[in-house]
């Protein structure tokens, strides 16, 4: 499959439907930037009250058209509620590489096991349809609960960017950098990802 940024793509199983992120979001999504402003506590852009999340859509919207970014919006099927949002980002086509990131959830659907499905039809697609050799992953270094969750669906741990970017509050933070190649995926990351899916 040839990736292309123009096309809507919507992956989905029995728990979970991603579909493209689009300006009308917004009121899919406000009630987290009005009501759950911790949730980007470690988050670089922080779409925290209406003019934040405004933002927040504007930048990713107009990162997919400059053909960077594929952000999705994540509905839960289990509540029949829309729970958050994650994208592919830094996608490098001709190297075969992306980074999957900027994914956030609401309070209720933290630990319901909603991230595995999620991150299992995102690596799916991305190394079996865009044929992508590499996926990264980075979080803030101080990110407990991120980085064990990249963990725990099989992610290798390859080292940390010192003062990688500025934090919303003008200090610097280190990036942990955590990565799964094509090959960790069909050899051994699919199989226990989908085993916890079932558990």
């Amino acid at each position: 499959m040839i990736f292309n940024f123009n096309e809507e793509y919507i992956l989905e199983n029995e728990r979970v439907i991603l579909t493209p992120l689009v300006s009308s979001d917004f009121e899919n999504l406000l009630y987290f930037s009005l009501n759950e402003t911790d949730l980007w506590k470690y988050s670089l852009v922080q779409p925290v009250g209406e003019d934040g999340l405004k933002n927040y859509l504007n930048l990713a919207l107009n990162a997919r058209k400059a053909e960077k970014e594929y952000p999705f919006i994540v509905y839960d099927k289990e509540t029949q509620e829309y729970a958050g949002c994650t994208r592919f980002y830094d996608i490098q086509l001709n190297y075969k590489t992306l980074q999957l990131g900027y994914t956030w959830y609401g309070i209720q659907f933290q630990g319901t096991g909603l991230n595995k499905h999620c991150k299992y039809l995102l690596l799916a697609f991305a190394f079996e349809k865009m044929d992508m050799e590499r996926v990264e992953f980075r979080a803030d270094s101080m990110n407990a609960r991120s980085i064990a969750a990249m963990k725990s669906i099989g992610c290798t741990v390859e080292g940390i960017l010192r003062s990688n970017t500025p934090r919303p509050d003008g200090t610097r933070r280190d990036s942990i950098v955590l990565s799964i190649l094509k090959s960790e995926w069909e050899n051994e990351v699919k199989n226990r990802l989908l085993q916890s899916l079932k558990g």
